[in-house]
Parts: structure tokens; sequence; C-alpha cells
């Protein structure tokens, strides 16, 4: 029996996913899988982005900022308002919790841009600081349909996509999709944040050893993430 007035250790749900079971998949696997289980998803998915940069090679609008062109870079942002809200017309939602550390980073700088816009679209995102989840490290990077099923996203040393791992073991899921619904029940409207944190800061510095790895990803497309 635990004394009055002392802290209980909540267990960690989190913890559990580095070794549940569940088969790897590459990039087209994974986004063709991804794609499979959200045309049939009937409830909102989750999704929990805890890391600070991950390379976009295959959106326009996060090459013009790695260009350097940040004027540019916001306009084809815009470009994808109407697209992104008819495609959450016929879809279910995705409710994301963002974990934000300060300084903000070039890639989260432009990541709230777009996050703001797609919250405007029908596709809600809630905003916590790093601090709140310092005893549930390490994060991993989730996308939670159902109390059955999620994928644990993987990402390379440069932060990219390479595909992700199929999770459907509900005493991993479950507990997992129960505390990203809390954090993003305690988050700020990243519209919010965005109005008052990012939007005001000068266009984002991109280092050299940030382009240094550009020749890797090849990609330059228009198009957008879910």
């Amino acid at each position: 029996m635990t004394e009055q007035g002392t802290r209980v250790r909540l267990r960690n749900p989190f913890a559990a996913v580095a070794d549940a079971d569940g088969p790897v998949l590459d990039v087209p696997a994974y986004q063709a899988g991804f794609e499979r289980d959200h045309v049939v998803c009937t409830e909102p998915m989750w999704k929990l982005e805890r890391a600070q940069e991950f390379f976009e090679p295959d959106v326009a609008s996060w090459r013009a900022m790695m260009d350097g062109d940040w004027e540019r870079s916001l306009a084809l942002i815009q470009r994808v308002a109407q697209p992104l809200a008819e495609y959450f017309a016929r879809r279910q939602p995705v409710r994301r919790v963002r974990v934000v550390e300060f300084p903000i980073t070039a890639y989260l700088q432009w990541e709230m841009h777009v996050l703001a816009l797609r919250a405007a679209a029908g596709s809600p995102c809630r905003v916590v600081p790093a601090a709140r989840v310092r005893d549930l490290e390490p994060v991993p990077e989730l996308v939670v349909f159902s109390p059955t099923l999620m994928y644990e996203v993987l990402y390379d040393e440069h932060g990219g996509g390479r595909g992700g791992r199929r999770v459907t073991d509900p005493g991993v899921v479950g507990p997992c999709l129960r505390a990203t619904q809390a954090l993003f029940d305690e988050g700020e409207d990243v519209r919010d944040f965005h109005e008052r944190e990012i939007a005001p800061l000068p266009p984002p510095h991109v280092t050299d050893e940030m382009r240094a790895a550009l020749p890797a990803y090849a990609h330059r497309t228009e198009e957008f993430r879910v």
C-alpha cells in the first residue's frame, strides 16, 4: 500500500513500443498500408510527433525553405489549403500532438505554418512543451488509428522517413492511444501558438550541415503529408 501523500510514478505507456511485435515496412509499403487504413477508418486518427528535425523532400515548400527562399516556401504552403480542406472533408480528421522545444528549429518553424493551415482545414493540432513529456522519453513517432492499430513511424539519421512498423497488440496500442489523447487535451491550439511564437520570427536559418544531406533526397513535388 502506498502511504498517503506519496507520489505514485505512473507506467510509461510508450516504453512498450520499442519491443512490440509488428512487421517493419519500407516507405512504399508503409504509405500503401497507411492509405488503406485511413480509407476505412471510422474514428479520428491520432498522431504524435516528438522530434524537432525532419526531412520532407517530397514537399515543395520544405525544399524552398531549404533553398533559402522563405517567401516562396510560405506561398507554396498556402497553395495546399484547398486540397487539404477537400481531403479532410471526405476523410476522418487527424488529431495531432506536436511536442515543441525552444529555441525553435528551422524545420519546426516551417512545420508550424503547415500545421496551422491544416488546423484551419479540419485537422486539429495541439502543442505541448517538451518538459511535459520528459518522464515519457524516448517518445516515439506514432500514428494511431484505433485501440488495436497503430504505426510507429521510422526515420533515418537525418529525419527522413524510412517506413513504419505496424503494431496491433491492444496491450501496447490502447495505452499509447489514451496517453496521446491526454496530451492532446492538455495542449494549446496550434493556431494560437503559431500566432504568438512563430509568425513573428524572422526567416529560419538553414545551415550548411542541413543542406549537405540534400543530395540523398532527390524528390521535389507539390504533395502534402497526412
